[in-house]
């Protein structure tokens, strides 16, 4: 691996960090602490020490039988550049033709732990009963967006998630119990979507559909937030739900496309 040792400012313990979460590509996303040593030429003491690292940030996950792989939370070293040059700018006409069909405001949103955060917003004006903006933290459970994202997950990581307490201060209306929250994330992924109704504030009703990636990944969510005393259950199901799918539709085609264009590696 490459060296800038003779930069007084370069850290050598974050390029090794980095060494090891590249050792690892669709060739190998299985690796074990041996051949992560051979791949990024580091000593097995070394490479331990990262790998044990990464697995206590998240980034990592040990397997049965001594392997290691990645976990989901990587992609947020890429989609932090994402959310500021292309998933924006990608969702941003979509969300604004949908506000401008539906006069009802809509967000997209990523997950973080057991919560999610709000990345992108298009608002109406409206006297709602929760402050929403960019940065903003609610329990993923209780939330449409935080259904279709944890609906995403793979059984260990949906754990994982679920196991880290919410940083976000809320307190939901509703509780979810284990055995009730799988069934409703089965619910989500057999039919593409998720609806709540005032499960996390009074008078708030939303409806959610995925954003995907070139892969078909689940890497945000898009939803269309209505209050309940102007707003049906039914309409927000029967009306507004199919534009949204159609818009979160659109969206993970622009961003496939924008994903699939080459991109030229600067020297």
């Amino acid at each position: 691996m490459s060296r800038r040792d003779d930069d007084p400012n370069f850290i050598e313990a974050i390029a090794r960090g980095f060494d090891v979460i590249k050792a690892f590509d669709p060739h190998a996303p299985v690796m074990t602490l041996s051949e992560v040593a051979a791949a990024t030429g580091l000593a097995r003491p070394t490479a331990r020490r990262i790998l044990l690292t990464l697995e206590a940030l998240g980034y990592v996950r040990p397997l049965p039988g001594g392997g290691f792989a990645l976990t989901a939370r990587v992609l947020e070293l890429g989609l932090t550049y994402v959310q500021s040059m292309g998933l924006w700018g990608v969702a941003r006409p979509h969300m604004e033709r949908l506000v401008g069909r539906t006069n009802e405001s809509t967000s997209v949103a990523q997950l973080d732990g057991s919560d999610i955060v709000y990345v992108a917003r298009v608002a109406v004006p409206k006297i709602i009963a929760l402050a929403v903006s960019i940065g903003t933290r609610f329990p993923a459970p209780q939330t449409s967006l935080g259904k279709v994202l944890l609906a995403g997950l793979e059984p260990a990581e949906l754990d994982r998630a679920l196991a880290e307490p919410t940083r976000s201060g809320a307190e939901p209306r509703h509780r979810f119990d284990r055995a009730e929250l799988e069934e409703t994330l089965r619910d989500v992924r057999a039919q593409g979507w998720a609806l709540t109704d005032q499960e996390l504030a009074a008078g708030i009703r939303s409806v959610a559909a995925p954003l995907r990636d070139c892969d078909g990944r689940v890497i945000a969510a898009m939803n269309v937030t209505v209050h309940a005393a102007e707003t049906s259950v039914e309409t927000l199901r029967d009306e507004y739900l199919p534009l949204l799918l159609q818009a979160a539709g659109e969206v993970s085609a622009d961003f496939a496309r924008y994903g699939a264009i080459p991109r030229t590696p600067v020297a």
